[in-house]
């Protein structure tokens, strides 16, 4: 059994549809990235399987259970956690009471959490006590993502995790991101720099219009011609 499968989706905002019967898969331990042109859905995937969009159609099922429409803290509460690509930190708390926040739902937070998200981003440990909001954005992203592992989940939902960091930054977000998964965490990623997500997950999504286009693994979509040719730069 998949431990994510989003079957025949329909969702949007308010009254406007984005999504048109979307379906996605993803099994435990597994890297999945979602790509695709501007406008075509992807964050609007993410943010439906976490709750966040008016839902019109279709399941989204976790681990057996159909969560298509439970509230965000329900959906935390199952084991997915969601890191969106905007406004992912409290500026004005310390790096450490932004790891607690991640931790919220918990009576009291155990400070081996904190160490293994300060063991898995040394940085952080470094820069405890500073304010969330001087970190660089390299940085914050970082305690963004250390932020979501504080509850162990077994989903991690990333939205854009390279965008807006400077070029010699990308390869080391996404090295993090490759150690998560190694760690037995799935990973649903929606990604800017396409190749690079296509190159190193296990299977990859193409959306266009808010529609299913391709499927397979990374490696295949990365070699096949037509989708270098519309999507990829060639």
């Amino acid at each position: 059994m998949s431990l994510l499968t989003v079957d025949s989706l329909d969702a949007g905002y308010g009254e406007l549809q984005i999504l048109e019967d979307i379906d996605i898969t993803l099994d435990e331990a597994e890297y999945v990235s979602i790509v695709g042109p501007n406008g075509a859905g992807k964050s609007t995937v993410m943010k439906s399987i976490f709750g966040l969009t008016t839902y019109m159609g279709g399941t989204v099922e976790y681990d057996g259970t159909d969560i298509s429409r439970y509230e965000p803290e329900e959906i935390i509460g199952e084991g997915i956690s969601y890191v969106p690509q905007n406004d992912n930190v409290f500026p004005p708390l310390s790096v450490r009471e932004n790891l607690e926040m991640g931790a919220y739902i918990l009576d009291s937070v155990p400070e081996k959490t904190i160490e293994s998200v300060y063991d898995r981003f040394p940085i952080l440990r470094e820069r405890s006590d500073q304010q969330a909001g001087t970190l660089s954005g390299g940085q914050q992203q970082m305690l963004a993502m250390g932020r979501a592992l504080m509850l162990d989940p077994d989903l991690l939902l990333l939205d854009e995790p390279s965008a807006g960091l400077a070029p010699d930054l990308v390869d080391e977000m996404f090295d993090r991101i490759d150690s998560i998964t190694e760690s037995g965490t799935a990973v649903l990623m929606v990604e800017q720099n396409a190749k690079e997500a296509l190159r190193r997950c296990d299977r990859g999504y193409v959306l266009v219009n808010g529609q299913n286009r391709y499927m397979d693994s990374g490696e295949a979509l990365l070699n096949d011609e037509q989708v270098r040719k519309d999507f990829l730069g060639g």
